[in-house]
C-alpha cells in the first residue's frame, strides 16, 4: 500500500479553508493594521524634513551623544538631498507599525513563557519556525489573505521580526536574581506586583535588546516587503535591481543603512540608561548635590591647636 502525503497540497487546502471561512476576521485584522500603519504613515510623511531631522537629532543628543547627533543631522540631510525623505518616512512607518504590533504581542508571550515551562515548550518550535523560514515564504499567504499594499507587508514583517522580543523577554525575566524575587515575596507582593515592580524592571535591558533586534529585522524586510506593494525605500532598491541601475539601488540601500544606524543607536540607549547630553547633565547635578550634602571636614591645623590648648 502506497502512502502519499503531499505537504504542499496540505498547505494549499489550509489556506483555501481560511479564505473561505474566516474572511470577516481577516478583514477586521486588515482594517486594524491598516489604521495603525496608515495613521503613522500620514503623520510621518506629513512632517517636513526640517522638523523630522530636528526631532531625530534631539533624540540622538538626548539619548546618545553630541557626536552621534552631528552624524544624525548630516546623514538625514543627505537622505533629504537624495530626494528620499518621503520614502524613508514610509519605511519608518512600516518599521514602527510592525515593531508596535510585535511588542504588543511578543512581550505578553515572553512573560507567559517565563512563567510556565510548558508554555515555553509549546512556543519554542513556533519561534524556531518563524526565525528559520525564508522571509519570501511569508509573502505568499500575506498577499493571499490581505492583498497587496502596506498591510500584508506589515504582517509579513511582524511574523519575521517578532521572535527576538519574545525570546529575550523570556530570558530577561528568567535571569532576574532569585534574591530579588524572594525579597518581593517576603514583602507580600502579589504575582502581578512581583512582575511589574520586580521582574520587568530588572529584565528591561534584555527586553530593550529584543525590541532593538525586532527593529533591525523589520528593516531587513523592507526590500522583500516592497515586492507585495509595501512601498518605501524598498521600491528604490527593487527598481535598481530590476533595471540594473546601480545608482538608484545604492541610494536606496544607503538610506536604509542610515535609518538602521540611527534607530539602532537610539533604541540601544534605552536599554543602557543613555549617555547623552541630558544624562551627563543629570549625572553632574547629582554629583554636585552629593558633594554639597557631604559633611565638612575640620582642618588638621585646627585639630592640633585644640589638642594643644587642652
Amino acid at each position: 500500500m502506497d502512502f502519499d502525503f503531499n505537504v504542499g497540497h496540505g498547505a494549499d487546502v489550509t489556506v483555501n479553508y481560511i479564505l473561505d471561512n474566516f474572511t470577516p476576521a481577516l478583514d477586521g485584522i486588515a482594517a486594524t493594521i491598516g489604521f495603525v500603519t496608515g495613521g503613522l504613515q500620514s503623520l510621518l510623511t506629513g512632517t517636513s524634513p526640517l522638523v523630522g531631522i530636528a526631532i531625530l537629532t534631539l533624540l540622538s543628543l538626548w539619548r546618545v551623544s553630541w557626536k552621534f547627533a552631528l552624524f544624525t543631522i548630516v546623514s538625514l540631510a543627505l537622505v533629504n538631498h537624495m530626494g528620499l525623505w518621503h520614502s524613508t518616512m514610509q519605511t519608518l512607518s512600516l518599521v514602527l507599525s510592525a515593531t508596535v504590533i510585535a511588542v504588543v504581542v511578543g512581550i505578553p508571550a515572553g512573560i507567559a513563557m517565563a512563567r510556565s515551562d510548558r508554555v515555553a515548550g509549546l512556543f519554542r518550535p513556533v519561534l524556531d519556525l518563524m526565525q528559520t523560514m525564508p522571509a519570501f515564504v511569508y509573502l505568499i499567504p500575506a498577499a493571499m489573505f490581505f492583498g497587496l499594499g502596506a498591510v500584508p507587508g506589515t504582517i509579513a514583517t511582524v511574523i519575521f521580526a517578532m521572535p527576538p522580543v519574545v525570546r529575550l523577554t523570556n530570558l530577561g525575566i528568567r535571569q532576574v536574581q532569585e534574591e530579588l524575587v524572594e525579597a518581593g515575596q517576603a514583602f507580600g507582593c502579589t504575582p502581578s506586583q512581583l512582575l511589574f515592580k520586580v521582574q520587568l524592571p530588572n529584565a528591561l535591558p534584555s527586553i530593550m535588546a529584543g525590541i532593538n533586534q525586532t527593529i533591525m529585522l523589520s528593516l531587513s524586510m523592507v526590500v522583500i516587503a516592497s515586492m507585495i506593494g509595501a512601498g518605501g525605500l524598498g521600491n528604490h532598491v527593487l527598481t535598481g535591481i530590476q533595471r540594473l541601475d546601480v545608482g538608484a539601488g545604492f541610494e536606496g540601500g544607503l538610506a536604509v543603512v542610515i535609518l538602521a544606524v540611527v534607530l539602532d543607536r537610539i533604541t540601544q540607549s534605552f536599554g543602557k540608561g543613555g549617555s547623552g547630553f541630558l544624562s551627563l547633565l543629570a549625572f553632574r547635578k547629582a554629583g554636585d548635590r552629593l558633594q554639597a550634602s557631604a559633611p565638612a571636614k575640620v582642618p588638621a591645623a585646627d585639630d592640633k591647636q585644640r589638642s594643644a590648648a587642652a
